[in-house]
């Protein structure tokens, strides 16, 4: 994504945290939640001992290491470390430096305290081809022995990559990754790499206002054939693609990402059977479809994180998925000019938080947004098991040839377990960790096999080996195999093939969950959830038990790293409960029945600015509203707004909406207002597409419009959107308003139904709360079309 586009100006001094002190209706379930992630995070294990009560953190997680990291990305590289990687950005501005770090690197034993590592290039060391430009979204992955960092090269409008034997390097410059014109008809950055089952890996990539995907070729290093668009919107951008269940989920963020205070970025996603599309949001509206979308994962929820976005996803231990992505800070939204002056950026630390899956849709935190407090962190320590870097002190062998295995040392993952026996034997040989892991699990290990005739594999549940659960990576089968004994008798294998051109001699990932009787098991290259061998299969009752963990050998050449089971997540099945509206408000609200014009009669609550405005009239059971030629933005404020009072406190108001704009820029809805220079507007509002050949977007444009003091020098009126579900002829518009006394700010939030039943939650804009909002209606921007209003209905909270 592009941190340079429509980026907000800074003030000096690095982030300083505020941490709410109140809670609003819309995150008033978050706190009970905080009580919820922790029992997610708990051990499970049927022990007798009581579980450890888990460790904490608190966002951002980058907050002390650097001052801002902007479109992160995590690895766990093969040293059992995690790793991240940012944007080009002044990470050190706190510290003095002026200039950019190329790519940052971050590194972390538990994915909440981070280290710096380093960066991708220096400015001796970057490749001549980038030219002047700034390098921004990387995007890691682990392949054939090595990492591969792809990354956007906005000054070029390609991706590049780079690859090297270890997450920090060295770096190898590879080129440019799409080919002149990529074929398709957008920014050609914010790339992200993606693997099928299958062995075929794809690359999405575009922003500003389509992504598309098409296949590489075999070393992952150029597209070749047919490029597929698969979602388009407005300012569309920053994909992510992994596969759960049989589908493929697209991650991606809209609106603004890098305007400071006024930045409306949010994450969204779509799913599908294909990794070519075609893609739907959690409505069945295809992402291609020429509409805003529904499917929110994560967007501003009136705490301190403004502007969430730009995603990739990381798993702990437990099997628990995580959100990766930056917010904004609310109180120190703009970084110091940087670089001479020449940049003005916006701050964005890197933020994680729990992401559950929930009737098959990912969400953050079950609804409840970016967290703000203390949470519940990640699982990254095993109950069993562990890594070799002391050698195999505290590892007991067992099977056959038990003098085979000996301890390995290699440049990236460090120690690791190899088993080499002086006779290979057709029995297997097995490596346990001390003490027992618990028998609702996920168990994993790195694994590899060298030899034509090896296998390697992962034991769970092992009592003895009549009495075990293992999965083989094996060679000479070209397949994952699994293998179920209990009570000394096999209780059958289950094979799936691994793809073609499988790279045996290098480390892969098996994973096993087990929950009641069901296992899991998935082979992939770096734990991104994209993995190229999956299988489910029921276990019989007496193989679901605590046991050891550890590794398991058949022939020679396997060799194991990183073996260890966790307590299984416990997920989160429902949603946090969206507060509706109260009990109506009569008083302020209005059916729209008089045969007169609303403001045009003595004692009428309603009033006009600059109006009545033209051919508006009265139906006698409706509102009917020609457009505007005419503007409610920045320094052009000439369009008719419609007002009355709001109700004292928090209130809901909501209208119907009859519109069919067919032009750009035509709008109409709802407002709350303060004055010609700070509002919250909610609008069925027409865009054009970039690169659109003339097609328009029809979209639920959630806008603000006021001060923004933080840039250099302060702007006084600054305008940003972002946008809500699906659109239609027909729609339901709702604010939702909250006054928050303890930080004196305006906060709303957004929501638009198609049915007036079913309701698209929206994001929450704030303003610092100065004068009284009042209730309005605008049809503006572009004459041509009418908006007819059935009612304006408030209630109460």
């Amino acid at each position: 994504m592009d941190p340079g586009r429509g980026c907000g100006r800074g003030r000096d001094g690095g982030p300083v945290r505020r941490t709410r002190g109140t809670v609003s209706p819309w995150a008033a379930a978050a706190a009970a939640l905080l009580w919820l992630c922790t029992l997610a995070a708990a051990p499970s294990h049927g022990a007798p001992r009581p579980p450890a009560a888990p460790a904490t953190y608190t966002n951002p997680v980058t907050g002390t290491t650097v001052d801002t990291f902007p479109d992160p990305v995590m690895i766990r590289g093969k040293d059992g470390f995690w790793y991240a990687y940012g944007t080009q950005n002044p990470v050190f501005q706190s510290k003095g430096e002026d200039g950019e770090r190329i790519l940052p690197i971050l590194r972390s034993a538990d994915m909440v305290s981070w280290e710096y590592a380093g960066e991708v290039f220096t400015p001796a060391t970057r490749p001549a081809w980038l030219e002047g430009s700034r390098l921004w979204a990387p995007d890691v992955h682990y392949a054939f022995g090595r990492y591969y960092l792809y990354y956007s090269v906005p000054g070029r409008n390609t991706v590049g990559l780079v690859t090297a034997p270890t997450p920090t390097g060295p770096w190898s410059d590879r080129g440019a990754v799409l080919p002149s014109p990529s074929g398709c008809p957008a920014g050609n950055i914010d790339q992200a790499q993606f693997t099928d089952t299958d062995g075929t890996p794809y690359l999405y990539w575009g922003s500003y206002d389509t992504i598309c995907v098409a296949k590489m070729n075999g070393d992952r290093t150029r597209t070749e054939g047919e490029v597929t668009q698969v979602a388009r919107g407005r300012r569309v951008e920053g994909g992510f693609v992994v596969q759960r269940d049989g589908f493929y989920y697209l991650f991606y963020s809209d609106a603004g990402c890098c305007d400071g205070a006024f930045s409306g970025y949010q994450v969204k996603v779509g799913r599908s059977t294909s990794p070519t599309g075609p893609f739907t949001d959690d409505e069945g509206t295809d992402l291609m479809a020429l509409t805003s979308k529904a499917g929110v994962v994560v967007s501003a929820g009136g705490n301190r994180w403004i502007g969430p976005g730009h995603n990739a996803i990381q798993t702990d231990l437990s099997g628990q998925d995580w959100l990766v992505y930056h917010g904004i800070p609310s109180e120190s939204p703009d970084l110091a000019p940087a670089s001479n002056g020449s940049l003005k950026l916006t701050r964005r630390p890197m933020l994680i938080d729990r992401l559950d899956w929930i009737g098959g849709w990912p969400v953050v935190r079950a609804g409840a947004g970016p967290s703000d407090g203390p949470t519940a962190a990640p699982v990254t320590s095993w109950a069993a098991g562990g890594s070799f870097g002391g050698g195999l002190s505290g590892w007991r062998a067992e099977g056959a040839s038990p003098a085979g295995w000996s301890a390995g040392t290699d440049r990236d993952s460090g120690g690791y377990a190899a088993y080499a026996p002086a006779r290979p034997a057709t029995d297997p040989a097995y490596l346990l960790a001390a003490g027992r892991a618990p028998a609702a699990l996920r168990a994993e290990a790195d694994l590899r096999v060298t030899s034509p005739s090896g296998a390697a594999g992962l034991t769970v549940a092992h009592k003895d080996a009549g009495n075990r659960v293992v999965a083989w990576l094996d060679r000479a089968r070209g397949a994952l195999v699994t293998d179920v004994r209990v009570g000394g008798a096999s209780r059958g294998e289950r094979v799936t093939a691994l793809p073609a051109g499988f790279s045996w001699d290098t480390w892969h990932t098996v994973s096993v969950e087990v929950r009641g009787t069901r296992m899991a098991v998935e082979v992939t290259g770096d734990r991104l959830r994209d993995p190229v061998a999956v299988q489910d299969r029921v276990l019989p009752s007496g193989a679901v038990r605590e046991g050891a963990v550890g590794a398991a050998a058949r022939g020679a050449g396997a060799a194991a790293d990183n073996v260890g089971a966790a307590a299984l997540y416990r997920p989160v099945v429902s949603r946090v409960p969206q507060a509706g509206p109260g009990r109506p408000l009569p008083a302020f609200s209005d059916e729209f029945d008089a045969a007169t014009v609303p403001g045009t009669t003595e004692g009428s609550p309603w009033r006009w600015v600059r109006g009545p405005a033209s051919g508006v009239r009265a139906t006698g059971g409706s509102l009917s509203w020609p457009t505007q030629d005419a503007e409610l933005y920045l320094g052009d404020n000439s369009a008719s707004v419609l007002l009355r009072d709001a109700p004292p406190g928090d209130f809901t108001v909501e209208t119907k909406l009859r519109f069919a704009p067919a032009q750009a820029a035509q709008q109409a809805g709802l407002v709350l207002y303060e004055n010609d220079d700070r509002w919250f507007k909610l609008v069925h509002s027409v865009l054009p597409l970039t690169n659109g050949d003339g097609a328009v977007l029809h979209v639920s444009e959630f806008g603000k419009e006021g001060e923004r003091p933080t840039t250099t020098p302060p702007t006084a009126v600054a305008n940003a959107p972002m946008f809500g579900g699906p659109t239609a002829d027909t729609m339901w518009l709702r604010l939702a308003y909250h006054r928050d006394t303890a930080h004196q700010e305006h906060e709303v939030r957004a929501s638009t139904s198609r049915d007036g039943a079913h309701w698209s939650p929206g994001g929450v804009w704030t303003l610092p709360a100065r004068g009284d909002l009042r209730i309005g209606l605008v049809s503006l921007n572009r004459s041509g079309s009418v908006a007819d209003f059935d009612y304006v209905r408030t209630y109460a909270p």
